[in-house]
């Protein structure tokens, strides 16, 4: 399906946000006292992208420990999440929940999650009540090639299967699980091979493209719409970080790196914009001086902003 210039643009801009949002956290958790750890998904912006993309207000996201990307790509405010990463009371949880325990209910993401695989059971769930109320809404689940045999997983995908739930299930596969790589954890050569074992349809698309991400996301969240069950896409990308802040993924093999950086997926819809759909490359400048000064300003707004005082943490706890 051919996009509009005006949606190619929006993908361009939402995937820079990500990218300088994540390349920031990475120089202030280097440079300054920031509480809790991250991890970064530098590089995998267009599978978060090409599939948020494809949904409408509504629609359920559920992310795991490699979250940001997921979070911005779902509408979840910058400002917000700068102020979570810095643990104050205008953080998108309060400051409570970190990197790894975001939720933000008004855009309906439901939440970052530590525990790996733990999302695809959440989501399941969430796509029966979506089922139940007859809301025409979908639940997507991400998750990396690390969760893909986590029981978890493959139990959510098989209820979703046999429910015929509203759900797409997202395999962010970036080639390693920590620093196992893919190819010595699972002997099929696409992951999405594994969705014939539920019966149910999968495809292994370009990660580093968020067209080709967006077109066959598209496709399968029309298919879930119409009540035709759920999916399963692989989405073939990388990262470019090491597995959490400060691994130094040595086990990579030398210029494996640089050879994924050729299909750098920002560049390549920068490249795109500019010289296939004509976008005139002061249009494109604007966006990126507009995206560095939000991510500056945002991180000027969470220094200011306040914790929460000791009292007011129980709030916030329910039994």
């Amino acid at each position: 399906m051919e996009i509009s210039n005006d949606l190619y643009l929006a993908m361009f801009e939402r995937m820079l946000k990500i990218r300088v949002f994540e390349e920031e956290l990475y120089r202030l958790f280097m440079t300054e006292k920031m509480p809790g750890t991250m991890h970064q998904a530098i590089g995998q912006e267009a599978s978060e992208v090409g599939v948020c993309m494809a949904l409408i207000d509504g629609d359920a996201v559920v992310s795991n420990h490699r979250g940001h990307g997921h979070a911005i790509a779902k509408g979840v405010s910058i400002d917000e999440l700068m102020a979570e990463m810095y643990g104050k009371k205008d953080g998108v949880s309060r400051g409570l929940g970190g990197s790894m325990h975001m939720y933000d209910k008004k855009n309906d993401f439901f939440g970052t999650n530590g525990i790996v695989g733990a999302g695809a059971p959440i989501a399941s769930g969430i796509g029966l009540a979506l089922k139940l109320e007859h809301t025409g809404n979908i639940a997507v689940s991400f998750f990396g090639d690390g969760a893909i045999n986590q029981g978890a997983v493959h139990e959510a995908m098989n209820l979703a299967a046999v429910w015929k739930l509203p759900v797409i299930f997202v395999c962010e596969n970036n080639q390693y699980a920590v620093s196992m790589p893919v190819e010595k954890s699972s002997v099929v050569k696409n992951l999405s091979e594994r969705a014939k074992a539920y019966g149910i349809p999968g495809i292994t698309v370009d990660g580093m493209d968020v067209v080709d991400v967006y077109n066959k996301a598209l496709h399968f969240v029309n298919d879930a719409r119409k009540n035709e069950g759920p999916a399963f896409i692989e989405c073939k990308t990388y990262r470019y970080k090491g597995h959490s802040r400060f691994e130094p993924a040595k086990y990579r093999p030398a210029g494996e790196l640089e050879e994924w950086k050729k299909v750098d997926p920002i560049d390549k819809a920068k490249d795109s914009l500019i010289n296939e759909f004509k976008v005139n490359p002061a249009v494109v400048r604007q966006i990126e001086d507009a995206v560095l000064k939000e991510i500056s300003a945002a991180v000027q707004k969470a220094r200011r902003s306040e914790t929460l005082a000791a009292d007011e943490i129980a709030n916030f706890v329910f039994e």
